[in-house]
């Protein structure tokens, strides 16, 4: 439906604009970054960053202050998070559980560059839920009672760092987790004896790995000092 994709369409928009203008005296960067997701959700009853998705797409950075060590970062991400479990199984029966989330994912941060060579930054972030499956074997059939339906919205707190480790490209790690709850389940696993049925709110928890690559970022230029000649 086309309305079901209207917000990720006016994020691509919205992003070409603002690449598109110049701030007055103010250089913009541009950068895309790929990597992987592991990911857990807070209140499945399950623990591990074991569902693995991408993360990838374009950003803009705009540096600010006196030597430009300040900066605003803009991104446009396609982030798949989740959970993943697979316990024990025998000859008659295994354990499986999956649930796979896509969204389209705006972060904005600010960070702070020592020396043209480390970054830290903390920001926000919303995204979008444009599909999702979710997948268990028979064993698990009675193990959520939904409460409530998995939001559409995703708001998350983020913690970022990276290191520059050649010429234009920096590693990137990333926390992320959701400020506000994706889902209201009660939770009753057949593996916890005596049955306790527990009323869970669910959150994203995700560990993000990452290389960025900025196109048009200065290069490090080493001071030489010179000797004078006596």
């Amino acid at each position: 439906m086309v309305y079901k994709r209207f917000p990720l369409l006016l994020l691509f928009f919205t992003f070409g604009f603002l690449c598109s203008q110049q701030t007055q005296g103010q250089r913009i960067l541009g950068a895309i970054s790929a990597g992987v997701n592991l990911t857990q959700v807070d209140g499945d009853d399950f623990f591990g960053y074991h569902k693995f998705g991408l993360n990838v797409g374009p950003m803009i950075i705009i540096p600010f202050g006196k030597n430009n060590n300040w900066s605003v970062s803009m991104e446009l991400l396609y982030s798949q998070k989740g959970s993943y479990h697979k316990g024990s199984s025998d000859s008659t029966i295994s354990y499986t559980y999956r649930l796979v989330q896509d969204y389209a994912e705006v972060p904005v941060l600010i960070h702070f560059t020592d020396k043209k060579l480390i970054s830290g930054g903390v920001g926000f972030s919303y995204g979008r839920l444009i599909n999702y499956k979710e997948t268990s074997n028979s064993f698990y059939d009675t193990l959520f009672q939904y409460q409530t339906p998995l939001s559409n919205n995703d708001f998350s707190v983020i913690a970022d760092l990276q290191i520059r480790i050649w010429s234009k490209l920096w590693a990137n790690v990333r926390y992320q987790y959701s400020m506000v709850s994706n889902r209201t389940v009660v939770v009753d696993n057949p593996l916890v004896y005596p049955r306790q049925p527990e009323t869970r709110y669910q959150y994203n928890n995700v560990i993000s790995v990452r290389l960025t690559w900025v196109f048009n970022q200065p290069k490090i230029i080493k001071k030489v000092k010179q000797e004078s000649e006596n």
